[in-house]
């Protein structure tokens, strides 16, 4: 497998990761995939990318106040369960089912993104100058690591570390909270699943440890870099690049299964 490629792939997950919070998969299982892997060895090689980035990029948003620990261990907490759920589901169910439910939920997520490019967060909200709700005890205890128990199915599954789902939850719970503190408390979020995930396949021998370190190194050193400028852009133009990454990985997915 050539170092330059994984290289390429690592620069193209730092900004994904970096820009969105997002999981890698989006560009590495697709990616891995196309180069010979088998769909189960890119999702857990995946996990590990996710598991290396997420560090630098979790670093970037600290720095800039954009991360609610308490939130991001309330959603790891679920997740990482249900991750272990999701792997032993993936290993179990053949290739082209999940591919397809792999597009279908990147379809989604670019329908989602795109429907959110009109709406601008109130500048105080951004600054962090308006109070925002504070949700139920129960809603917060019960519901966030619910929800997070089925993104952590997800994570196992299709090597999606929920970073996107895990902001899906908190604006459903959480709604007051701005887009990039949202984006800092799912990556940090996203690292505790990923860590889950990615040992339950590194168990099963079913990843690519060379390519995930590769990819994941680099990843790690661009993320940092492109963390840093999302936390200066307009939310509008973060959403209208998630929904354009979506919309790519799932033609991308549909080619491969037609073919």
């Amino acid at each position: 497998m050539s170092p330059i490629i994984l290289i390429l792939i690592g620069i193209a997950v730092g900004i994904l990761t970096g820009v969105t919070g997002s999981s890698g998969v989006l560009i590495v299982v697709p990616a891995l995939s196309l180069l010979g892997l088998s769909f189960q060895e890119s999702v857990g090689s995946s996990l590990l990318v996710d598991v290396i980035t997420t560090i630098s990029v979790i670093i970037a948003y600290m720095k800039n106040k954009n991360v609610d620990v308490r939130l991001a261990l309330l959603l790891g907490v679920g997740a990482v369960i249900g991750a272990q759920v999701g792997t032993r589901l993936a290993l179990a169910v053949p290739e082209t089912p999940l591919e397809a439910v792999f597009a279908v939920f990147a379809i989604v997520m670019a329908i989602r993104s795109f429907s959110r490019i009109k709406k601008r967060e109130d500048k105080k909200v951004e600054d962090g100058g308006q109070v925002r709700t504070s949700p139920s005890l129960i809603r917060r205890v019960i519901g966030i690591p619910s929800l997070s128990f089925l993104v952590g199915i997800v994570t196992g599954t299709l090597g999606a570390s929920g970073g996107i789902m895990f902001i899906a939850v908190m604006m459903i719970l959480e709604p007051g909270l701005p887009i990039k503190r949202m984006i800092g408390t799912a990556t940090l979020g996203m690292l505790l699943s990923a860590i889950s995930g990615a040992s339950a396949y590194i168990y099963t021998g079913v990843i690519d440890i060379y390519a995930s370190i590769v990819i994941g190194i680099i990843a790690l050193i661009s993320g940092y870099f492109f963390a840093k400028l999302a936390n200066k852009a307009d939310p509008r133009y973060i959403y209208a690049f998630l929904g354009s990454i979506f919309v790519v990985t799932a033609m991308t997915e549909a080619i491969k299964i037609l073919h």
